[in-house]
């Protein structure tokens, strides 16, 4: 059970994860460890800034001011006892002029360490403290291993999507090669039944059975024109859905055992246009039928109901069958699924191929129950 999650998309995001992972705990670890070197120099900072204040004439301060001249890196605002700034080191010195930018940037230090407090050994009520920030260097481990990750984890979103159009490409290309193969072997058995049928035309057979067996090659030429328009770019011509929907209904009904009602309600309308190709819409509404019929085992019926509105035309296929289970309502078009003991579990598939990407509409389930039965919707566009 565990072997089928384990496909190369989930091997990709698995490695990307530890690496993510792996390295924002070290950027993590590494502004720990700066944080901490960082308030050791601005404790030697402010105990040389004491010291020098301090320090009598005779004592050499040299050091000390070597320790305050040296930070250039890391903020610091002093404030008196008032809370109002007194000074400030490493601040932007045109901005730092602005009393709003001061109190700002007050507030922020105040929020990322516990300050430094010196208090005047002659006035106890005299004291200071010394707020300081983060350095750049510091915001930049913390932060700029994040955004670079972001950015790698872009790359390798890009990159499976790209596979993912590849392989979706190459699968195209293999639907309409077993298409087209199909459909070229297709065409000679035809057209000698062609030949038989024009034959026995001439013969004392009944002629409804020769007819009926017109039909039937008739019908075996079309399915061999479908194929060969699986793989190209069909041509959409306005088309009656209507009169396609009740021809495609008729052929099925005869078809079908008697204890199969199928009926067609069409709101009154005389006619209902949309954009299509006839031989694939055909062979969208035939796999809908013929999956109604399989679902009913015999007995029941099939409904078409068919509605438009200013933007599409809705046309449901509604059985009476066994229905489907909730699990498998998000499997049922994908390629090779099926419930059936015999098939390949394509019809649906191709259904779906045919409505989204040649007719730019949809086909879904719109409702199914098990023991009562399932409804198919499809949705084109005006």
């Amino acid at each position: 059970m565990f072997r089928q999650y384990l496909n190369w998309r989930t091997t990709l995001a698995l490695i990307a994860i530890l690496i993510v992972s792996g390295t924002i705990f070290y950027s993590q670890y590494l502004a720990r460890k700066i944080k901490g070197e960082e308030r050791l120099r601005v404790e030697q900072w402010f105990k040389a800034g004491k010291f020098i204040i301090s320090a009598p004439d005779s004592v050499d301060i040299g050091f000390a001011a070597l320790i305050v001249t040296e930070n250039k890196t890391i903020p610091i605002i002093e404030t008196n006892e008032k809370d109002s700034v007194t000074s400030h080191v490493n601040l932007d010195s045109a901005r730092a002029a602005d009393p709003k930018y001061l109190d700002s940037k007050l507030r922020q230090l105040k929020s990322q360490h516990t300050p430094f407090e010196w208090v005047d050994p002659a006035d106890s009520s005299i004291r200071n403290r010394y707020y300081y920030g983060n350095s750049k260097l510091l915001d930049e481990v913390r932060y700029y291993p994040i955004i670079q990750l972001l950015i790698v984890a872009l790359f390798i979103v890009i990159t499976i999507l790209s596979l993912r159009s590849r392989h979706r490409s190459l699968q195209n290309q293999v639907w309409a090669g077993m298409a087209k193969e199909t459909a070229h072997q297709l065409g000679t058995p035809v057209s000698s039944l062609e030949g038989w049928v024009e034959m026995l035309k001439d013969s004392p057979l009944d002629k409804k059975i020769v007819q009926e067996l017109e039909k039937d090659v008739d019908r075996l030429r079309l399915v061999s024109d479908r194929f060969g328009k699986i793989g190209s770019s069909p041509q959409l011509e306005s088309t009656d859905l209507l009169k396609q929907v009740n021809s495609m209904v008729d052929y099925m009904r005869k078809r079908a055992t008697g204890k199969i009602i199928f009926t067609v309600n069409h709101q009154n309308r005389e006619a209902i246009f949309a954009r299509i190709s006839p031989p694939l819409f055909d062979w969208v509404i035939e796999n809908l039928l013929k999956n109604a019929l399989d679902a009913m085992e015999g007995k029941g019926a099939i409904t078409v109901n068919m509605n438009e509105d200013d933007k599409a035309v809705y046309l449901d296929v509604t059985d009476t069958g066994k229905g489907i289970s909730k699990k498998n309502i998000g499997q049922v078009f994908k390629p090779g699924f099926t419930t059936k003991k015999r098939g390949w579990g394509l019809g649906l598939s191709l259904s779906k191929r045919i409505i989204a990407q040649y007719h730019k509409g949809e086909i879904y389930v719109k409702h199914s129950e098990i023991g009562k039965g399932t409804t198919f919707r499809i949705v084109l566009k005006k």
